[in-house]
């Protein structure tokens, strides 16, 4: 009975520590509606990643980043969703933005939250992540309102 016992104990670490990330960064490119870019996701602890964006987006650029929380599916080992929120920060064209519904702004800086909902599978055989999300944003300054939501699909090696 403890002998039984004690494998138990040893086997519950090893099969809980599978469900978790299997990297530690990652860095590739991101393509999507309304921006595309480059894109980095860094892994604080099993459970928890930064991720920062760097895209182009209606005629200007946009940096975002994310705290990210992720969480195994519970059926494919290398299938996690993960939620997240953050900020972002660029220049915009408000001709290029239909989003932008302010007459008064012309384009220029904008600042806002971000929030995000995805999916992503680590291969086994190779150094890869690809990731599908929806970010959804509002701006704070600049243009304050609706942003729209970012969708988008990432390919990365992992490293």
């Amino acid at each position: 009975m403890k002998k039984s016992l004690l494998i138990i104990l040893l086997i519950i670490p090893l099969g809980t520590s599978l469900n978790a990330q299997e990297y530690k960064t990652s860095l590739g490119l991101r393509i999507g509606y309304p921006y595309y870019g480059i894109t980095i996701k860094h892994f604080m602890n099993d459970y928890n990643a930064v991720e920062g964006i760097l895209g182009s987006s209606f005629n200007g650029f946009v940096a975002t980043g994310l705290f990210e929380n992720v969480h195994w599916t519970g059926k494919y080992p290398a299938l996690n969703w993960y939620w997240g929120i953050g900020a972002h920060a660029g220049f915009w064209d408000a001709g290029a933005n239909k989003y932008i519904t302010d007459k008064n702004f012309t384009g220029g800086a904008v600042l806002g939250v971000d929030g995000g909902l995805g999916m992503e599978y680590t291969f086994d055989k190779i150094p890869l992540n690809l990731s599908l999300d929806a970010l959804p944003s509002v701006n704070l300054i600049g243009f304050f309102g609706w942003g729209g939501i970012n969708i988008g699909l990432s390919a990365r090696y992992v490293f």
